[in-house]
């Protein structure tokens, strides 16, 4: 009997780290698709997920400050012809004999340049917000529709919040 596994994505860590040229964004999630998701991936449909990243500086007196935001969007897709699951990024394509194997790399997240190196006032808190999820809006139109309200179709990971200090 198989083990039982929660379909899904889940951050498993994440942190706004101080470098060079400004400040970067590391996180790693984990990422199990559901049975319909894993079919559908196989039968050649693409898969569309987005990273969102917020940074704001609370305030007491007025809306909170907006320090930064990224929004950077993967492809994962199958080609039967080869047998190889491809994960896009931007303008960069990189292939994967398994399944496993292109969700991993997709689920170690390293974006650079969130702020610049002198965004962040001396003493200042600030909330950091991050989440991955499967775009639903990408599947062809009659997957849209299945889509709505369905949690085989639809999988995301929850806001993940915390505080940094500069």
């Amino acid at each position: 009997m198989a083990p039982a596994r929660a379909d899904g994505i889940e951050v498993r860590k994440a942190a706004l780290i101080s470098a060079e040229n400004g400040y970067v964004l590391e996180a790693d999630f984990e990422v199990t698709l559901t049975h319909t998701l894993e079919e559908a991936l196989n039968k050649g449909i693409p898969l569309h997920f987005i990273l969102e990243f917020e940074l704001n500086r609370p305030r007491w007196y007025w809306l909170n400050e907006k320090i930064a935001d990224a929004r950077q969007e993967y492809r994962l897709s199958y080609n039967a012809l080869t047998r190889q699951y491809r994960v896009g990024l931007r303008n960069l394509y990189q292939n994967f004999a398994t399944l496993s194997e292109a969700l991993g790399f997709m689920s170690r997240v390293r974006v650079r340049n969130i702020a610049e190196p002198g965004a962040f006032g001396k003493g200042a808190s600030y909330r950091a917000a991050l989440r991955l999820r499967l775009d639903s809006s990408q599947l062809p139109r009659a997957f849209q529709v299945s889509a709505l309200g369905s949690r085989e179709w639809s999988i995301s990971s929850d806001w993940h919040r915390w505080t940094v200090l500069p």
